[in-house]
């Protein structure tokens, strides 16, 4: 069977899903204003099969996840999304069906987190299936939240749970793991690494708010380390503040040692942010109002050594703390 060209893929797959200022895909580039008293933030993620997606994870939820982890960088900046752009490299084997389902799913996150397809780039690889989003997102003028602002004093806070994506994806690669683990708690974890929750809706009150925020992409331990280095400063955690599932408890109740890997695993797309103490209440009470739990989780504190994870009498600082590429 003949396969569409590239013009008749991106109008029969890509168009449908275009907004404004995207000209139908039919143009070499898109044009975007911000609305008057706006910033515009730009975040960019690239995804690789095997190295960020498992080969047989379903199209739709790679899509969702490739505009998920993006709009997650939008919201640690207290940034409203826009609209994205999608560069998607196709290897040999493609079909149309795995296109059908990519796209399906695409049209669910951008629908769901407020973000239109406005262009991008559809080539062949002889390589793995990899894509790249570059998204953009509005903030009132000069209230971008940074990471390198976080202050001494500060409380050290993060959203939802922390380390179920890790788990879910050891599920994935150890199904012997999920031994004496109901059907649901699997499920459960499973979802959390395969679909990205980004806190999209947590974006106006770190604006008040938080003094510095970034996602939780690469693991707690070494995305606090990040922003501790770059706000010259250092942390401390309480281990036992540190927000688990449900799920995860039962895990971690049987193998202690996942909880190290729990607070260095990487996909977790939850919040992390510092806030003066006395902004706390008020963050928490506009967090609670959009349905999303914040917890505080330790200390800003004086010094350049990497953050201290505490539990009990016992301290550690993680020398991996997180995923890296090099």
């Amino acid at each position: 069977m003949t396969r569409p060209s590239e013009d008749d893929l991106i109008a029969r797959y890509f168009a449908p899903l275009a907004g404004e200022g995207a000209f139908g895909l039919r143009d070499d580039a898109a044009c975007l204003s911000p609305r008057p008293g706006y910033d515009l933030v730009l975040t960019t993620d690239s995804l690789v099969e095997s190295v960020h997606f498992l080969p047989d994870d379903a199209p739709g939820s790679i899509a969702r996840k490739a505009l998920g982890v993006n709009v997650s960088d939008l919201a640690a900046k207290g940034a409203e999304p826009r609209g994205f752009l999608l560069n998607l490299m196709l290897p040999d084997n493609w079909t149309e069906d795995w296109l059908s389902g990519f796209v399906a799913g695409l049209e669910t996150a951008a629908a769901e987190f407020s973000c239109v397809l406005l262009g991008g780039d559809t080539v062949k690889t002889p390589g793995p299936l990899a894509l790249a989003i570059t998204a953009f997102g509005e903030v009132p003028v000069g209230r971008m939240v940074r990471r390198t602002t976080a202050r001494v004093g500060d409380a050290i806070c993060v959203s939802g749970t922390i380390g179920d994506a890790a788990l879910g994806l050891a599920l994935r690669k150890t199904p012997i793991l999920a031994a004496g683990l109901g059907f649901d708690d699997a499920a459960f974890l499973a979802d959390r690494y395969l679909h990205p929750r980004p806190r999209h809706r947590l974006a106006a009150a770190l604006r008040e708010h938080a003094s510095a925020a970034m996602d939780v992409s690469d693991g707690l331990a070494g995305d606090l380390a990040k922003m501790m280095r770059a706000s010259g400063a250092s942390a401390v955690v309480e281990l036992a503040q540190v927000p688990v599932s449900t799920a995860a408890r039962k895990l971690v109740d049987v193998d202690g040692a996942l909880l190290h890997r729990m607070v260095t695993g990487g996909d977790d797309y939850e919040i992390l942010c510092t806030v003066p103490p006395t902004r706390l209440d008020m963050l928490r009470k506009e967090a609670d109002r959009v349905g999303i739990p914040i917890a505080v989780i330790g200390q800003v504190i004086p010094g350049d050594d990497k953050p201290v994870f505490r539990l009990g009498e016992v301290e550690r600082r993680y020398d991996v703390g997180s995923y890296a590429h090099f």
